[in-house]
C-alpha cells in the first residue's frame, strides 16, 4: 500500500501536517523557506551522484575517484589533524567545507559538523530523544550516518525520527517516527532521492520505506514493504537509460526496486538471506549485495522444522494452539523462537511458524545482479541474477567492487576476492597483520581497497584481488565507521575521535 503524503488544500492549511515541527532561520522565514526550495531541488542531483556526501560515498557503493592518499596512517604518520568527539558508529559525511555526523553522550543524541581542513568543531545540536529503544551490543543510538547536499544536513535517529538543519546548524524542520520495533535497533541510514529525504525502516513488523520532502519534512510518500524483517540496508539508487529514477533497496529474501517519484513498487529480485544489514555496489549496471543471517543458513546445515500441527499436538501443553519458548522441541535452538515470533506474544503460531522455515531455508550468500531497463517491471530473479557465491559471506560489512574485482571481509576478518563478472574466487584468507574483527565496509580509491578492523588497523590492499597487504596501521581504538574520502584526505572515525590524513612525500612502504 502507498501512502502519499496530502497537500495544503487536503489538509486545510499551508503548515506541516500533524506531528511535523518546521522551523525556519531567525531572517526571513519566507524568503528562506522559498530559496530552500530551489536550493533543494538544484543540489540534491549533485547529492546523489557526486562526493561523500551519504553513507559510504557516491550512491552508497565505497568507492571515488580520488588523489594520491596516505598507505600508512597514525599518531605520527600523515596525521593532518585529529578531533576527539562522542562515541557513534555512524561513518562522517562531507560537503565542500564541513564534515558531519552523529553522536551520542550520556543520554543526548547530536549531530555535529567539524571543518575539513582544520578539524575544529563548528557545531553540535541536540536531538529530541522521547525514549530509549533496546539495542544489539554491536549497534548504537548513533548508528545511521548523515546526508548532505552541500546546503543542509539530514540525519536520523532512531529514538527520535528524522531532523534537518543548514550546514551552519539551523533546524529547519524534524520530523518524527518510531518507536520502532527492530530487535537490533535501527541501522539505516537516510539518502537523498527525487528531492525528498528517503529512509527505509525494516523491523519486526509493519515494515516501510517512506519519503518526506527535503525542503519541508512533509511526508511524499509512504509504501510497506510486507515482506521485510528486522533490516539495516541502506538503498542505493538507479536511473536507467530513458526512464525514471529508482530507488533499490534490500530487504528479507528480496531486492526491490521503488519509483522515487512515488514510491511505487517495480521489480525485484529474490534470493537474498531473510536478514540483511548490507549495503549494495554497483559496477556497470550489476549490483552486487550481500546477506548472511545466521549460522543454520550456510552451506549444509540448513534444517528442516517438524510441520506446525504436529508439532502442537506433541507439545502445547497449554493448548492454545501456539508454542511458547518453553514449549519448544528437544533439539531446536529455542533462543531463535522470539526473532519469529512477528506478534510479540511470546508464541509462535502458524504464520510464525511458517515465516520460521523460510528463514531456515534461505541461504546466506552475495549476489550479482543486473540493474533492469527502463520498462522491465515484476520478478526479474530467473533474468536477472547472474551468479550467487555462498562462502564465508560478512554480516556487517558491506561489499566493494573496483574495476573487475569484488571484495567482502566478514565479521571475523576473513577476505575474500572475486571476479565480479562471474564470481570465480581470486584469493580468500586473513590478512596478515590484522587478524581482528570487521564491522565498517571497505572502499576503495587511489587504486587501492581500504579496510579498518574493530580494533582500528587500517588494511590497505592492491585492488588486483591480492590479498597481500600494501601497509598495515594501527590507531589502536575501537572503530566501527566505515571510512570516508575526498582528493587526497582520508577521514576515520574510531570510538573517540575523528582522524584526518593526508599522504607526505615519504609515505611508501619499503619495497613496494
Amino acid at each position: 500500500m502507498i501512502q502519499r503524503g496530502a497537500s495544503a488544500a487536503e489538509t486545510g492549511c499551508a503548515g506541516a501536517p500533524a506531528g511535523i515541527r518546521r522551523k525556519a532561520p531567525a531572517s526571513g522565514p519566507s524568503a528562506a523557506l522559498s530559496i530552500l526550495g530551489a536550493l533543494v531541488l538544484s543540489s540534491i542531483a549533485w547529492a546523489e551522484t557526486a562526493e561523500w556526501s551519504r553513507f559510504r560515498g557516491p550512491n552508497g557503493g565505497g568507492a571515488i575517484e580520488a588523489g594520491a592518499l596516505p598507505v600508512e596512517v597514525g599518531p605520527d604518520r600523515n596525521l593532518l589533524w585529529r578531533t576527539a568527539i562522542p562515541a557513534g558508529d555512524s561513518s562522517p559525511v562531507l560537503s565542500a567545507e564541513r564534515i558531519f555526523l552523529t553522536a551520542s553522550e550520556g543520554e543526548a543524541l547530536y549531530t555535529i559538523a567539524l571543518d575539513r581542513e582544520t578539524g575544529s568543531e563548528l557545531w553540535r545540536r541536540e536531538a529530541p530523544r522521547p525514549r530509549t529503544e533496546t539495542l544489539d551490543n554491536r549497534n548504537g543510538p548513533a548508528s545511521p550516518s548523515a546526508v548532505t547536499d552541500g546546503e543542509r544536513v539530514w540525519v536520523f535517529f532512531g529514538d527520535f525520527g528524522l531532523l534537518c538543519y543548514t550546514v551552519d546548524g539551523d533546524e529547519l524542520w524534524r520530523h518524527p517516527l518510531g518507536p520502532f520495533d527492530n530487535i537490533y535497533g535501527m541501522g539505516a541510514s537516510p539518502i537523498l532521492a527525487a528531492g525528498n529525504v528517503v529512509l527505509a525502516v525494516d523491523q519486526q513488523r509493519d515494515s516501510y520505506i517512506l519519503a518526506v520532502d527535503a525542503g519541508s519534512g512533509e511526508l511524499a510518500w509512504r509504501t510497506e514493504r510486507t515482506a521485510a524483517r528486522s533490516g539495516h540496508s541502506t538503498p542505493t539508487l538507479h536511473h536507467p537509460e530513458g526512464g525514471e529514477l529508482q530507488i533499490v533497496v534490500p530487504g528479507s529474501f528480496f531486492l526491490t526496486g521503488y519509483s522515487a517519484a512515488a514510491g511505487e513498487r517495480l521489480w525485484w529480485v529474490s534470493g537474498l538471506s531473510f536478514e540483511m544489514k548490507s549495503t549494495a555496489a554497483v559496477e556497470d549496471d550489476l549490483l552486487f549485495i550481500n546477506g548472511y543471517a545466521m549460522p543454520l543458513n550456510e552451506e549444509g546445515r540448513h534444517v528442516r522444522l517438524e510441520p506446525f500441527q504436529e508439532v502442537v499436538a506433541a507439545h502445547d501443553g497449554d493448548g492454545d494452539g501456539k508454542i511458547s519458548q518453553d514449549e519448544a522441541p528437544e533439539g531446536l535452538v529455542s533462543n531463535l523462537l522470539s526473532y519469529f515470533d512477528l506478534a510479540g506474544d511470546g508464541h509462535l503460531d502458524e504464520g510464525d511458524w511458517t515465516y520460521f522455515q523460510s528463514a531456515l531455508d534461505s541461504r546466506n550468500g552475495i549476489l550479482a545482479i543486473e540493474l533492469p531497463a527502463a520498462d522491465l517491471r515484476g520478478d526479474l530473479t530467473a533474468s536477472h541474477t547472474r551468479w550467487t557465491y555462498h562462502r564465508k559471506i560478512p554480516q556487517l560489512p558491506s561489499p566493494i567492487v573496483d574495476d573487475g574485482v569484488l571484495l567482502m571481509v566478514d565479521d571475523s576478518g576473513i577476505t575474500t576476492t572475486l571476479r565480479s563478472a562471474t564470481g570465480e574466487l581470486i584469493e580468500q584468507g586473513r590478512l596478515e597483520g590484522a587478524v581482528d574483527s570487521f564491522y565498517a565496509s571497505p572502499i576503495v580509491a587511489d587504486g587501492k581497497f581500504y579496510l579498518l578492523s574493530r580494533s582500528g588497523k587500517l588494511v590497505v590492499l592492491p585492488s588486483d584481488g591480492s590479498l597481500e597487504p600494501l601497509a598495515v596501521s594501527d590507531l589502536d581504538d575501537l572503530a566501527t565507521a566505515t571510512p570516508a574520502i575526498d582528493g587526497t584526505t582520508m577521514y576515520l572515525r574510531t570510538r573517540s575521535a575523528l582522524w584526518a590524513f593526508q599522504r607526505s612525500a615519504d609515505d611508501s612502504p619499503a619495497g613496494r
